[in-house]
């Protein structure tokens, strides 16, 4: 089974990486799979790629849903 997860952009990096945020844990990822990626954007992130761009406010909701679940945190962190 896989599992990817909706994280918040919080630095961009060099050589097509970023720094993400998914309930206060932040890592960094890379964006090779990804164009157009901006600080505040939403991405889906499996196994240290961000696979593509999510809408906020779907991001939002995604992350309500696990946190209701226990999987992370917080909704939006």
């Amino acid at each position: 089974m896989c599992l990817a997860v909706p994280a918040r952009v919080v630095a961009l990096l060099d050589d097509d990486r970023a720094t993400v945020n998914l309930g206060g844990v932040t890592m960094p990822v890379s964006l090779a799979l990804v164009e157009g990626v901006e600080v505040e954007d939403y991405v889906i992130v499996h196994v240290g790629y961000a696979l593509t761009r999510l809408d906020r406010a779907e991001a939002e909701k995604t992350l309500a849903l696990l946190a209701e679940a226990g999987v992370t945190a917080e909704a939006g962190a």
